[in-house]
């Protein structure tokens, strides 16, 4: 239960990050051109987003590798153009998530 639970979250929070994007606010607009991106980058990253979360049944294994690579790749980003309160808050959605597992899903 609790393993399916999180996958949902996951998923979530995948879909919601990936929509927030692709529909492109003029805040997140003017982060992305802030750090040096392309007007069309933030729905590109909107719809990979969108498809990390909708692939959960394909392979968990990759699901996995891929959701670590973007969530590293945007901890990367912040840390390089010292946006340390959204970097402090991403640390702690992994945190949360690191504790979650240790909790309930980790065997005994």
């Amino acid at each position: 239960m609790a393993h399916a639970l999180s996958i949902w979250l996951l998923v979530a929070g995948f879909f919601g990050a990936g929509l927030f994007n692709a529909i492109g606010t003029p805040a997140t607009q003017s982060d992305f051109a802030r750090w040096g991106y392309p007007r069309w980058w933030g729905r590109f990253a909107g719809g990979l987003e969108i498809m990390i979360g909708m692939t959960r049944n394909t392979s968990v294994v990759l699901y996995i590798v891929v959701m670590i690579a973007v969530v590293v790749g945007v901890d990367l980003l912040f840390f390089k153009n010292r946006f340390w309160e959204r970097l402090m808050v991403n640390i702690g959605i992994v945190l949360v998530f690191a504790a979650f597992y240790l909790r309930f899903l980790k065997s005994p």
